[in-house]
């Protein structure tokens, strides 16, 4: 072998060496990336339901997006055992409009739903709020522009977009704070929720509410406005039926200023609004007794079948929403998710 050609071939050895130690590097600095990020296994799950819209199985006909007030409030099992509706949650804690908008334009990454359904309680917020919640709400998302997007909107003062992209440099002061149970879920986490929906299967009957405060100004927000408009463009440019509603928790207090105002923006896009708080109890047979898991905050699971029964009626009866039913794959998806069901709920 000819001297040029040793050199060559040490350059080689050299240059994979090289690569084979930034390949190393990058495979652990990544996995202590995910060792140090909080799990959201514990106390606190509602952060780890963003990503599980990813596992979740079939078209689905019927989307949710909005904050406590869907997630907790709606059963995705109950919509499909008693009408067949393959139906998701993407909802999270205090989730801001603007983040329930990008979230539905990544879920339209994959899939075009006949309805959309949101919940018009966060049009209360008109900026951010909290980095924490913006987290538990974002994180989950796979990165794509609508993932950008919607850390660009959320993002308070003290927050940066590096730290969304690199999160070991938000969260390598963890290092004193990991338990056993970040080392448990280091690489694999368990399913919290039944397509989104989060069950609770306690009882604290409704107390009395505090009272509510003067508004400085009824109207909502421009900017919270603006990104209910580009929800509702959105929808109409892919043909999707968007439903308007209002859960029917007690608390935050919901005004007549504010229910006034989405009448009006209903009847001017020719969407379907349903205040559930008006007919909660006269038509969705809610008992603030024993449907509620926190006096009267958020529904427990009898609250969230109740609630699924009465807006799955509409979807069949308004939009020829069909049972999904016949789809093999399917119904073995959601007989796993039934089981799971029902082990929670009797538990």
């Amino acid at each position: 072998m000819s001297e040029e050609q040793n050199t060559r071939k040490n350059k080689c050895k050299r240059v994979a060496l090289v690569l084979a130690l930034l390949v190393l590097s990058a495979l652990l600095t990544y996995a202590v990336d995910l060792l140090l990020r909080p799990k959201y296994m514990g106390e606190v799950t509602e952060g780890a339901l963003t990503a599980e819209y990813y596992q979740a199985k079939g078209r689905h006909q019927v989307l949710f997006v909005g904050d406590c007030e869907v997630y907790e409030n709606f059963s995705t099992v109950q919509l499909w055992r008693e009408f067949g509706i393959n139906s998701f949650i993407r909802g999270g804690a205090q989730q801001l409009v603007w983040q329930s908008y990008y979230l539905l334009e990544d879920a339209l990454r994959y899939e075009t739903p006949d309805v959309v359904v949101f919940n018009v309680l966060s049009l209360m917020y008109n900026e951010p709020q909290n980095e924490a919640y913006n987290r538990m709400a974002l994180d989950g998302m796979r990165w794509n522009s609508s993932k950008w997007n919607a850390i660009k909107a959320s993002m308070c003062e003290d927050e940066n977009m590096i730290d969304y992209i690199f999160p070991i440099l938000r969260y390598h002061s963890r290092w004193n704070e990991l338990t056993s149970e970040d080392f448990k879920y280091w690489f694999t986490k368990d399913t919290v929720s039944f397509n989104g929906y989060y069950l609770r299967t306690e009882i604290m009957p409704a107390g009395e509410m505090p009272p509510a405060r003067p508004l400085a100004d009824p109207k909502f927000g421009d900017y919270a406005m603006a990104y209910l408009d580009l929800m509702t463009e959105l929808c109409q440019e892919k043909g999707i039926k968007l439903v308007l509603i209002k859960s029917p928790s007690l608390y935050p207090h919901w005004y007549e200023e504010w229910d006034e105002q989405m009448v009006e923006y209903a009847k001017a896009h020719d969407l379907l609004y349903i205040n559930m708080l008006n007919i909660a109890e006269s038509e969705i047979g809610i008992d603030y007794n024993v449907d509620t898991y926190d006096a009267g905050l958020h529904m427990n699971v009898t609250g969230a079948e109740k609630c699924a029964s009465f807006l799955g009626k509409i979807l069949v009866e308004k939009y020829g929403i069909t049972s999904a039913r016949g789809d093999k794959k399917l119904e073995a998806y959601w007989a796993e998710v039934e089981k799971r069901y029902d082990e929670a709920k009797n538990a």
